[in-house]
């Protein structure tokens, strides 16, 4: 029996010892080099140009941003609510200023309906906001229509608060 509880001790202390870790060699810091100065030119600052304050104007992202880049319709409809109309007024402002912007106009459908029924009502909605954009004086010649019925949802859900959000004209720049 002594042999058995020797060679038990034994396989502890050679367990135990190759698990201990090796003691860490101290590394002298190298000498740091004497300092040489070097002059050289400071930095250019950015240009009044070049700092971003915001959203490139005339880009996508200054029309979301300052004005708004979508309008919303009741349930199978296409005519423009006033919410929709004062977007649209700003719509038309903006493109104004920006003369050299053209825009595609894109109509969405909620699921509701048939496929065909929905590119159908997508490119009603579409051509209503041309149309009210074009009577504002932006130039038809600027602007594209596109509609993609419900197969581009912005909000997936078969529920009312979904079916808002993807009756919609979205404006975007080309």
């Amino acid at each position: 029996m002594h042999l058995k509880a020797f060679t038990a001790i034994a396989a502890v202390l050679l367990f135990a010892a190759a698990c201990a870790t090796a003691p860490e060699k101290s590394v002298e810091a190298p000498e740091p080099e004497p300092e040489t100065r070097v002059e050289s030119e400071p930095a250019p600052q950015p240009s009044e140009s070049m700092k971003s304050e915001g959203p490139e104007p005339g880009s996508y992202a200054d029309l979301v941003a300052n004005v708004g880049d979508r309008v919303f319709f009741d349930f199978d409809k296409f005519d423009l609510m006033p919410d929709a109309r004062n977007t649209l007024d700003r719509q038309a402002a903006w493109l104004k200023r920006y003369p050299s912007v053209t825009v595609t106009i894109e109509g969405h459908c909620d699921e509701r309906g048939t496929r065909e029924y929905n590119l159908a009502l997508g490119q009603r909605r579409a051509a209503a906001v041309r149309d009210y954009l074009v009577a504002l004086g932006v130039s038809a010649s600027r602007i594209d229509v596109i509609s993609y019925g419900k197969e581009r949802p912005e909000a997936v859900g078969s529920n009312e608060g979904a079916w808002k959000q993807n009756r919609r004209g979205v404006t975007t720049v080309d």
